[in-house]
């Protein structure tokens, strides 16, 4: 593991401040200067989101206008509307997003939800024409749609007008939609292109509110509850408008109505109320897992409907249903995780792509696993499920491969694909996987030559121990939320000596460190790794080591103290 430094300010700081005062912690602002911000104006913006200056108007989209005019007509004349989403906690998130705008203005909505293995990702034909049936005239998509330009042709056969709502990768040819808000699409006309699914299903509902209840705007802000969990679930950057989402959205799920959330809560031991504000921790590995686990593990649609419910008996029995299935899919990831780790360690440790195709495969977690070994072994993965005749499978890739692009330069072996730079699924016939392989091989081969790939681990700061302080814990409270884009700083410091070190937990994995810094300091800080026991069992108490951490307040029983949350340790000679 490399250790890489963030650059010198090189006398930048002057420049940039140019004799500005700002009242936060001057670790805090050298940290965002290193990360790019050009000026005071931009760096108060940061640190100081403001909703109402923030969110941009959703009518900056080229084709909001045609959207919005094909609701009024559909509002006129009494339409019926399904919503068409995805499988995952973005697109569930945002078909209700949707959903509860369009009954707001008094449309009756149907909403379709995948089964990820029988129907796949995507717009469903056949299930278009079974909806049209039911007298239904306009389809929304949310969270997907763009690589659909088959389905859309055949929908605008039987008379069925879609908006294309989506966030993903534009292919080189795209849909016949009567409108299409992406904000990736070259001509799109919006300033922020890194929206995910759930965010761009709530600016056609912010662009619903101000055409059809411009006196109800205010309640548009309920829905930030939802947007919130899909956009850190997805993974987008937490920066710019995004960030304020979630800011904002983190406050408004700490006071949710939403009585499907209040019971995943508390059937999950999830500690979210206006007393316990939310994480985009506590959604990345808590919230969203449990969402998504009904997608993996069964249907998607249980997870909506649970999220949409309005009976607190009910939501109870359907959020207890869900707790097992998110019970049952760990277990089962573990499993397959195992099994693959076994195939990687005997076939592909001298190969920079890892591709893995088997039948016991369950579609659900293939994606779970991909990320699990991707990250393991610091290579892109791809893991497929092999049907009779066709394989469906998840990539997950490393900051040096965009995998959508090279997923994509294969495309003409492939039925369907769709995605990210980091994360893809396809689908590709059985008789075409061989082909797939050698020609993706080769792609990564040519993108990797020469390249170094030992993992770095980005250090935002290398700060002595008068800076660690609540001072400088506070402020940095002021930077988040963390995520993609929005990383927790990581500091370094060197030359402590271990006082004290104990192993914790079940099975004694985490350690929990005593640190004095040889500074003549009468400090003691406090240090916690967790699952550290193969990395550092070799540790003894006088060991001097440079440790790098993020920086957190630890409360218990009323108590505060300053912890070092552990990423990595180096023993000094």
């Amino acid at each position: 593991m490399i250790w890489k430094i963030a650059n010198s300010l090189d006398g930048n700081k002057n420049v940039i401040l140019d004799g500005q005062s700002f009242s936060v912690h001057p670790v805090v602002l050298d940290i965002l200067i290193r990360r790019g911000f050009k000026s005071p104006e931009e760096i108060k913006s940061f640190l100081f989101p403001n909703y109402e200056n923030d969110i941009s108007s959703p009518f900056l989209f080229s084709d909001m206008k045609k959207a919005i005019g094909r609701l009024k007509k559909a509002k006129e004349k009494n339409e019926k509307i399904l919503i068409s989403g995805d499988y995952d906690a973005d697109g569930i998130t945002s078909s209700l997003v949707l959903k509860n705008a369009l009954e707001e203005i008094g449309l009756e909505v149907f909403v379709y939800i995948p089964h990820k293995e029988e129907d796949g990702y995507g717009l469903n034909f056949k299930a278009l024409k079974k909806f049209s049936k039911k007298g239904v005239s306009l389809v929304i998509t949310v969270d997907c749609g763009i690589s659909n330009i088959q389905e859309i042709k055949e929908a605008n056969k039987i008379g069925l007008d879609v908006i294309l709502t989506d966030h993903h990768h534009i292919p080189p040819k795209i849909p016949d939609a009567l409108a299409i808000i992406n904000p990736k699409l070259q001509k799109s006309g919006y300033p922020f292109n890194e929206l995910a699914g759930v965010g761009v299903a709530f600016k056609l509902a912010q662009a619903i509110y101000e055409t059809f209840l411009p006196k109800k705007k205010e309640q548009l802000k309920w829905l930030l509850d939802l947007v919130a969990i899909g956009t850190i679930a997805d993974m987008v950057p937490l920066v710019r408008e995004n960030r304020t989402i979630v800011k904002f959205g983190l406050l408004v799920l700490s006071k949710t109505k939403r009585i499907g959330l209040q019971e995943i809560f508390k059937t999950g031991g999830i500690l979210i109320d206006e007393n316990n504000f939310p994480t985009t921790q506590k959604i990345s590995f808590q919230v969203a897992p449990r969402i998504n686990s009904a997608s993996r593990m069964s249907h998607a649609e249980k997870a909506f409907f649970l999220l949409d419910e309005e009976d607190r008996v009910t939501a109870r029995v359907m959020a207890l249903e869900l707790e097992s299935q998110n019970t049952q899919r760990q277990k089962e990831t573990q499993r397959i995780s195992s099994e693959v780790e076994k195939i990687v360690k005997n076939n592909f440790v001298n190969k920079n792509f890892i591709f893995i195709n088997k039948e016991h495969f369950p579609v659900g977690i293939l994606g779970l696993v991909a990320g699990r070994i991707s990250n393991n072994f610091n290579k892109p993965t791809a893991i497929l499920k092999k049907g009779k005749v066709m394989s469906k499978g998840s990539f997950r890739s490393i900051p040096q491969i965009n995998i959508i692009e090279i997923i994509e330069q294969c495309g003409e072996l492939l039925e369907g694909y769709g995605g990210h730079s980091q994360a893809a699924g396809i689908t590709v016939k059985n008789k075409n996987l061989q082909k797939f392989y050698e020609k993706m091989n080769e792609l990564i081969e040519e993108k990797l030559q020469g390249k170094d790939l030992t993992p770095e681990i980005k250090i935002d700061a290398e700060i002595s121990p008068t800076d660690i302080g609540f001072d400088l814990i506070d402020d940095l409270i002021k930077m988040e939320p963390f995520g993609q884009g929005n990383k927790e700083p990581i500091f370094l410091l060197r030359n402590s000596i271990i006082k004290d070190l104990k192993w914790l937990g079940n099975g004694e994995k985490h350690l929990k460190l005593f640190l004095r810094p040889m500074d003549n300091s009468p400090k003691i800080f406090e240090a916690i790794g967790f699952s550290m026991l193969d990395k550092f069992s070799e540790l003894k108490v006088d060991d001097k080591i440079n440790i790098i951490f993020n920086l957190s307040r630890d409360e218990w029983n009323g108590n505060e103290k300053i912890q070092m949350k552990i990423i990595d340790i180096k023993v000094v000679a």
